[in-house]
């Protein structure tokens, strides 16, 4: 069967996942595209310098900066689904990059560069078969908790490496990609500030706070921008040792595919599939944060291809590996973005700078970008949020906490990875040691839980025993114990122990055995074990394991009502 003829069949059977196209753009208003426009001019204006700056990460030219926020961000807009995601530069893929091709060819050679369009190429490709495997479920182990300390961290991250070029001491040799790194430069080198810088920094940090404090929408960033590009070009700011950006050239990429080879292109996989893991998961959760901020619905699979698309768009035209980027999202956020639309405006305003205004931005000073960034990088750590969280879940706290401090200080992929690890654990702690209680009558005569208390029994001869808790292998010796307690500390003698099963759905073998092996010890005292309250997926868990043979379909229920109302047979039996 030829290509043609597969296809044709393919297209007959309709068997291939529905693509939905520009799902970030529409439906849209015209008051909804305005403001979006709006704010792409305002995210132009901030981030064109930012994604200049990460070429020093990446190890190459300063243009291919602008590179990543050209066809990428509409390879993104078309295929994406999230209306708030920016895709572009991001240091943490940068980083990972750069570090495993430093050692195989020069930093900004043709070498070097083929090098980096074969890793966005693969990276795109895993990324599409990740689409394929819909792997965008991993967006569902990251929490409200872990979100909010994933971009405290970041926010952490992002501050400590602004400090350097916001205190004159920027090193162009100096390439620290660790926050430890960078932390410890900027606190080595203070002998070496640069007041003028400094103060530059402070002016510009100031006027947006106050800014946003006055006027949220007011562009205090995009006119701090222009303002310091006349002053680099007219006043020689850099006489006083105000360090620029200097010269970017000009001029649209041009389409290539890269040169590859077979063994080459096997030996950059594993770097390749580095780059896919940490572009899931920090993207996965930074789409998810504003999908729930504004209240949206997110397909993360959706996603996961407009991230392919991008990639691939950017081993195409020049660029590099491009990820779903936290900072430059809060940043399209804060300036009103409410749609793909704000960053196909984003990307058009890039195309024209690169044809037309490459020479303005040579003048523009590091400070006001690193100033810049400061401000959004701190309005990242929402300390309202962890408050919230700190006042109704102190255990959830510590993981938010944990999350943050590991996303500084270790990496963003590290800190994803441990925080999402950190939930499962979390979670499955309260698994292993559930609520647990016995239900007794309060004054009103209603059956309600109360904590457990040695020689407590709901009634004379009868325990109600609520395990809080599916039943499996490492919390079945926790419900045994606590059985056995409870009957053997007893007041009274116990003819009936019934077990309120509204929290359980399933049993395991091991814990299968367990109750099992509980029930004859009970029989040798004469004790009746009974179920209530189970629904469906319970009763048949206890029927493929036999153990309503065992104990009698007659004493599993699914009421309470009715265990109450069979108990004093129980003595008949």
């Amino acid at each position: 069967m030829t290509i043609t003829q597969t296809l044709l069949k393919l297209y007959r059977q309709r068997r291939w996942p529905s693509i939905v196209l520009a799902r970030g753009v529409i439906p849209n208003t015209r008051r909804g595209v305005i403001n979006d426009a709006k704010a792409g001019i305002a995210l132009a204006s901030v981030n064109i310098p930012q994604v200049l700056g990460y070429t020093s990460i990446a190890g190459t030219p300063i243009v291919t900066g602008l590179y990543t926020v050209l066809l990428p961000l509409l390879g993104f807009a078309l295929f994406g689904s999230s209306r708030h995601l920016v895709v572009a530069a991001d240091s943490a893929t940068a980083a990972i990059f750069a570090n495993g091709l430093s050692g195989m060819a020069t930093p900004a050679s043709a070498a070097y560069m083929n090098l980096v369009a074969i890793v966005a190429l693969l990276t795109a490709g895993i990324l599409l078969i990740a689409r394929w495997l819909k792997l965008g479920f991993v967006a569902d182990f990251l929490s409200r908790t872990i979100l909010t300390g994933f971009l405290t961290g970041v926010g952490l991250q992002v501050s400590i490496a602004m400090l350097a070029p916001l205190l004159g001491i920027h090193n162009q040799t100096h390439q620290a990609h660790t926050t430890w790194s960078q932390l410890h430069f900027a606190i080595t080198h203070l002998p070496d500030i640069n007041l003028p810088t400094l103060y530059l920094g402070i002016v510009v940090i100031g006027a947006i706070l106050i800014g946003k404090h006055i006027n949220p929408r007011f562009p205090v960033a995009m006119i701090a921008v222009f303002t310091s590009i006349l002053a680099g070009k007219y006043l020689a700011i850099s006489n006083w040792g105000i360090a620029l950006i200097g010269p970017v050239p000009g001029g649209l990429p041009q389409l290539s595919w890269p040169n590859m080879t077979w063994h080459g292109t096997l030996t950059l996989i594993p770097l390749a599939l580095s780059c896919a893991v940490i572009i899931i998961a920090q993207s996965a959760a930074t789409a998810r944060i504003y999908a729930l901020q504004f209240q949206e619905n997110e397909d993360e699979n959706a996603n996961i291809l407009g991230l392919a698309a991008a990639n691939a768009a950017a081993a195409v035209s020049g660029a590099f590996v491009v990820n779903g980027s936290p900072t430059q999202t809060a940043m399209a956020a804060q300036a009103g973005a409410r749609s793909q639309v704000a960053q196909i405006v984003f990307a058009g305003i890039v195309a024209i700078a690169l044809m037309f205004l490459t020479n303005w931005l040579a003048y523009l000073p590091h400070a006001v970008l690193a100033a810049i960034v400061f401000t959004i990088a701190i309005g990242m750590i929402n300390v309202s949020a962890l408050k919230a969280i700190y006042q109704e879940s102190p255990g959830e706290f510590k993981l938010a906490i944990i999350t943050a401090m590991t996303v500084a200080l270790v990496g963003v992929e590290q800190g994803l990875l441990f925080a999402a690890l950190l939930s499962l654990l979390h979670h499955v702690s309260h698994s292993y040691n559930p609520h647990c209680a016995i239900l007794q009558a309060n004054s009103e005569g209603h059956l309600i839980t109360q904590a457990i208390e040695p020689g407590e029994t709901t009634f004379p001869g009868l325990i109600i025993y609520h395990f809080g808790a599916d039943l499996f292998y490492a919390n079945e010796h926790r419900f045994s114990a606590d059985i056995h307690s409870l009957i053997s500390q007893a007041a009274t003698p116990v003819h009936c122990l019934i077990i309120d099963a509204s929290a359980m759905t399933h049993i395991d073998y091991s814990a299968a055995q367990s109750l099992r092996q509980l029930d004859d010890q009970l029989q040798q005292q004469n004790i009746t074990l009974m179920f209530a309250r189970c629904d469906t997926a319970f009763i048949d868990d206890l029927n493929r394991h036999h153990i309503s043979e065992k104990i009698g379909a007659k004493h599993i229920f699914t009421t309470l009502h009715e265990a109450l109302k069979y108990w004093p047979n129980t003595n008949k039996t």
